[in-house]
């Protein structure tokens, strides 16, 4: 469920009509509801209450500062993946002690950070890592804890570009090989082994493929107890689905109920990786159509919001529901809903039925709170988007637009190309 709901024909978040903010603010923009986020995390965590776990956001999905406050308001953790993850998850006051690094191309000095700030735990991806780590925690003089994260070659029935599961993916370490680098691992003087990771893909909408792989970590985990090898926790990681158009995911009650079913007898701690579930449902994008046209009888909605904004319709052919902000009884058309990038992959709609717009009009692209701004890019020189928040009648900028300054912040001219600030004035004039 979410708080983005029409009364008398107008699309509120919450309490707060979404046409307000886009007069007060511009477009296009990201808006997240409060409420939404802090209720799909309860029922979340809420559903695993029975046993030991701890709930580590994945970090990716969207890293705005005040998302993850809110995570750690609520008790938290957070499933990082760079240098860069760390800093935000440790500036929005999540404690280092519920914090999972996963990721295939950990740098030393990010290992290093990682080993500073006394994390929970490494997932370790391959046998170099797990020897790179040990250097440089012996050179802190530090333990560092870790999981290696297995790959268990189960197909999650998802997307091929986030499926992390199979043989062929880089993610993880197979089986069979997992067994000798635990064995490698127990030898390292400043590794502790403290889990076991898997992590199979992101949007998948069933049941089956977690619990396929959990078996087949617990065959592992069988192996490494006769190895003297204590596991404390176990990281099943995320990739439960939302629903974009027609799927039917588990609720997470349904969901942890299968999972908890089959840890039965184990005495370990559950890490859980949630992140498209928690907010991808709790966000939308907010764009502006700027004008209609016909082509050999094809219908273009052309938008201010491009595939640099939101890029998941183009790299995954993603669906993404589109609705107007403000609903009329009009005729019904098919169009594409295109953005102003020069690409013809930009599109965040194709052959849509939707009613007919017009230049001005407010449309809002759903579920979008899940890899939207966390993967916008400044392609064609566009500032990013600002980032909004709604809790119950008032709403907050989290994000500041960027402006054309930023696009060249940090760019320097080599001494033979600089020109003066005038001759800058100059030609930013025509003149």
């Amino acid at each position: 469920m979410h708080d983005f709901v029409y009364k008398k024909n107008e699309l509120y978040s919450e309490q707060v009509p979404i046409a307000s903010i886009a007069r007060a603010i511009g477009t296009p923009f990201y808006l997240y509801s409060r409420h939404t986020l802090e209720n799909h995390y309860r029922v979340f965590d809420s559903a695993f209450s029975s046993i030991p776990h701890l709930t580590c956001f994945s970090v990716k999905a969207n890293f705005n500062l005040a998302i993850l406050r809110i995570m750690a308001h609520l008790g938290g953790g957070a499933d990082v993946v760079s240098g860069g993850e760390l800093y935000r998850a440790l500036y929005a006051g999540i404690s280092p002690n519920k914090i999972v690094y996963t990721g295939v191309g950990k740098k030393g000095d990010e290992i290093e950070y990682a080993l500073e700030a006394n994390i929970l735990m490494f997932n370790v991806e391959s046998p170099e890592e797990l020897s790179l780590i040990n250097r440089i925690a012996g050179r802190m003089k530090k333990k560092a804890r870790i999981a290696l994260r297995v790959n268990p070659d189960i197909n999650p029935r998802t997307h091929p570009y986030i499926a992390t599961g199979l043989r062929e993916n880089k993610f993880g370490i197979n089986i069979p090989h997992a067994v000798k680098e635990y064995a490698r691992a127990q030898k390292l003087k400043n590794i502790e082994i403290a889990g076991i990771g898997c992590h199979i893909g992101s949007q998948i909408v069933e049941v089956s493929p977690f619990l396929e792989a959990l078996k087949r970590v617990k065959i592992l985990m069988a192996e490494l107890n006769k190895m003297k090898i204590t596991i404390q926790y176990l990281d099943l990681g995320g990739g439960l689905g939302i629903t974009y158009d027609q799927e039917e995911p588990p609720h997470p009650r349904d969901y942890a109920e299968s999972l908890m079913k089959e840890l039965k007898g184990l005495q370990v701690t559950l890490i859980l990786e949630p992140g498209r579930v928690i907010v991808g449902n709790a966000g939308i994008l907010v764009t502006q159509v700027l004008y209609t046209k016909k082509n050999n009888r094809k219908n273009f909605v052309i938008v201010d919001a491009g595939m640099n904004d939101l890029i998941r319709p183009s790299l995954y052919g993603a669906y993404q529901k589109i609705q107007p902000v403000i609903r009329a009884k009009r005729k019904t058309i098919i169009a594409d809903i295109v953005g102003p990038i020069c690409e013809s992959g930009d599109f965040l709609a194709k052959d849509r039925k939707i009613q007919m717009l017009k230049a001005h009009e407010f449309i809002a692209v759903m579920g979008a709170g899940a890899y939207g701004f966390s993967m916008s890019s400044n392609y064609n020189s566009r500032p990013r988007i600002a980032e909004v928040l709604a809790d119950k009648n008032r709403f907050s900028i989290i994000r500041e637009r960027e402006c054309y300054d930023d696009l060249i912040r940090g760019e320097r001219m080599p001494d033979d190309l600089k020109i003066s600030e005038f001759g800058i004035r100059k030609q930013g004039l025509g003149i």
